[in-house]
C-alpha cells in the first residue's frame, strides 16, 4: 500500500509509516506504548499517521544517534506535551528568571527561519543544546535573540549544522565564564551580588570579544607567491621554495655553462 494524500497533507498506516520512518513495525508500536509519539487518528480500526509523526520517529532516531536513552528521550517529550506555559517552559530548558525571551513557533514557521534546513539531525541537535522544545504542536525556542541570529546566519549562506556546532562550543565558552565571573564575585563580595553585577560581567566578556576579532581581523596574513605562465622564473622559485632538497641536487646534477666569446 501507498500513503494516502488528503486535504490535510499525507496520512500513512502503521506498516507504511514504518517503512517510512526506516524502522520494524514492532519498534513503532513500542514508541506508542511508551508514549514518544502522539496518537494516531482513528477511523475505524485503522490507525492513521501524518508527517508529524514521521518526523517525530526521525527526530527520536537521531536523539538515539547522539547517545540519549528511550527514557530520556520519553521524560523530554511528557515535560512539553502537558501544555507548559513559556515561561514554565523556560524552566524546563533551564532558563528560569533569565533575560532571555522564549519564543512560540509552529513548524511552518520554523521552517521558514532556517529555509528548508530544518532536518530531524538539525532539530535533534538543537534539543540537545536546549535551543528548542515542543509543546503540544508548537515549538518553544529558548531565545528571540539567538532565534534571530541563527537565522540571520543561515541565510547569510552558514549551514544549521554548523551554527549548532558553532552554538555548542560557545555554550562550553560560555559555562566557563559564567563560572569564572561567579566565583570571582562570590569569593569577594558573596553570592547574593552575583546577580547585581551580571551586567558588568557581561560588559567585560563583549568588549574582550570585540577586542579578540579586531586583533583576529588585523593579524597579517602571509603573502601569497605570484605563479603565472608568463613567469616561468616565478615557477621556479616557487618550487625551489617547495622542494629545496630537490632543487638543490638539480643544480648540482646540471654542467656548468662556458660563457660564448
Amino acid at each position: 500500500m501507498e500513503p494516502v494524500e488528503r486535504e490535510g497533507g499525507r496520512e500513512y498506516r502503521t506498516e507504511e509509516l514504518a517503512e517510512a520512518a526506516g524502522i520494524p513495525v514492532r519498534t513503532l508500536r513500542f514508541y506508542r506504548e511508551r508514549k514518544l509519539l502522539p496518537p494516531p487518528r482513528r477511523e475505524g480500526r485503522i490507525a492513521w499517521y501524518d508527517e508529524r509523526h514521521l518526523a517525530r520517529l526521525r527526530t527520536i532516531a537521531a536523539l538515539l544517534d547522539r547517545g540519549h536513552t528511550l527514557g530520556g528521550i520519553a521524560e523530554l517529550t511528557a515535560a512539553f506535551e502537558k501544555g507548559r506555559d513559556v515561561g514554565q517552559l523556560g524552566e524546563l530548558l533551564g532558563i528560569g528568571g533569565s533575560e532571555e525571551t522564549p519564543v512560540r513557533l509552529s513548524p511552518e514557521v520554523l521552517a521558514d527561519y532556517f529555509e528548508g534546513e530544518v532536518t530531524p539531525e538539525n532539530l535533534a541537535a538543537a534539543l540537545d543544546l536546549g535551543y528548542v522544545a515542543t509543546d503540544g504542536e508548537e515549538i518553544v525556542h529558548v531565545s528571540r535573540r539567538l532565534l534571530d541570529v541563527s537565522s540571520a546566519l543561515v541565510r547569510e549562506g552558514v549551514p544549521l549544522s554548523a551554527v549548532l556546532e558553532t552554538g555548542r562550543r560557545v555554550r562550553e565558552h560560555a559555562d566557563a565564564l559564567a563560572e569564572l565571573f561567579t566565583g570571582l564575585i562570590s569569593a569577594h563580595l558573596g553570592p547574593e551580588a552575583v546577580t547585581r553585577l551580571r551586567p558588568l560581567a557581561k560588559s567585560v566578556v563583549e568588549a574582550e570579544l570585540t577586542m579578540a576579532m579586531d586583533r583576529l581581523q588585523q593579524r597579517p596574513q602571509p603573502p601569497r607567491a605570484p605563479t603565472t605562465a608568463a613567469d616561468p622564473a616565478g615557477q621556479a622559485g616557487t618550487a625551489a621554495a617547495a622542494d629545496p632538497a630537490g632543487a638543490a641536487a638539480a643544480a648540482t646534477a646540471a654542467p656548468p655553462q662556458t660563457p660564448s666569446s
